[in-house]
């Protein structure tokens, strides 16, 4: 269990988030409201999404586009306190105000919403105005809850990084080791993921997961546990390692697989939520707040846990 000081110096435990239900409860004991800038809304998967987090009180939200798209949306009336609306009928324009505010601390997390992908990151990369530090990687972290697992279980990257190099796997690392600890999880278990549990050179990055497994072991990433190669199955079931004579510290029992390129790690984001029943959600990692970047095809649910994910990991709820 993480330990987490209060203003008075004191401990406090807080248990491991093993759901999103448990995330929507924790998000409402703590009693926050981050502010919630949102690019181009205009479809019925994000109007769910924003009108469960008010519902939920979980966070406010500053509309930015076309005001007659944005008015369209009826069930956000109900909270004509937590929501703002700027009219900027320039997707462009609208994305680089969203990112001014902010960058200014007028707002606490970025969402995009039917705007491209292409024009947000534009205004999110810009090295004068943008959100992403000097020195910093853009990479993408998703959670998911799948039926049939015993707890949350984090993956990257799906979305951003064709094919990581060894430093960049470091740092997708690091950015899930911070993730876990604000989701409760002292010790995460980190699968580095591979068709085989063999190391190849025919296969380049199985010789960087050599190197990690060996910083891991040194202390370098802190109180974590690193292993691989692993194929899934090995990393998440215990009776798989148990039937294949391997002994891993992961003990089928991960809490994040870091997947060795963007195909692998796509291809399972979209089985696992097509075929499994898996509820997701996912964040940019490496900008200096928080920013939901939802396929146009993710669920309302799927935007709203993201949108959850985003409220604890903001400045504003730690």
């Amino acid at each position: 269990m993480n330990k987490i000081l209060d203003i008075c110096g004191k401990s406090n435990i807080m248990e491991p988030i093993r759901s999103f239900e448990q995330l929507t409860s924790h998000l409402q004991s703590l009693n926050k409201k981050p502010r919630i800038a949102v690019v181009c809304a205009k479809d019925a998967n994000t109007e769910y999404a924003i009108s469960r987090a008010l519902g939920e009180g979980i966070a406010e939200f500053i509309m930015l586009g076309d005001a007659t798209d944005l008015e369209s949306f009826t069930s956000l009336r109900r909270y004509p306190h937590s929501v703002q609306i700027l009219h900027i009928v320039d997707p462009d324009e609208a994305a680089r105000e969203a990112v001014r505010m902010v960058r200014d601390g007028e707002a606490d997390i970025l969402m995009k919403g039917i705007i491209n992908t292409d024009n947000l990151l534009h205004a999110i990369l810009d090295k004068e105005t943008g959100l992403l530090p000097k020195g910093k990687i853009l990479t993408h972290l998703a959670v998911m809850q799948i039926p049939t697992y015993n707890k949350l279980l984090f993956f990257s990257d799906a979305a951003v990084i064709p094919r990581p190099t060894l430093q960049q796997r470091i740092e997708m690392i690091w950015y899930a080791i911070r993730v876990c600890r604000q989701f409760g999880i002292e010790q995460p278990r980190i699968a580095l993921i591979h068709c085989t549990e063999k190391v190849s050179a025919k296969f380049p990055h199985s010789l960087d997961y050599v190197n990690i497994v060996e910083l891991a072991e040194a202390g370098e990433f802190g109180d974590v546990i690193i292993d691989g190669p692993l194929d899934v199955s090995t990393a998440c079931e215990q009776a798989s390692g148990q039937i294949k004579g391997i002994a891993s510290p992961i003990n089928g029992q991960a809490d994040v697989l870091i997947f060795p390129n963007i195909e692998s790690g796509n291809a399972f984001y979209k089985s696992v939520s097509l075929f499994a029943g898996a509820e997701m959600a996912a964040l940019l990692q490496g900008p200096t707040n928080p920013v939901v970047l939802p396929s146009r095809s993710d669920s309302g649910l799927s935007k709203y846990y993201s949108i959850a994910m985003a409220c604890l990991t903001c400045k504003e709820c730690l």
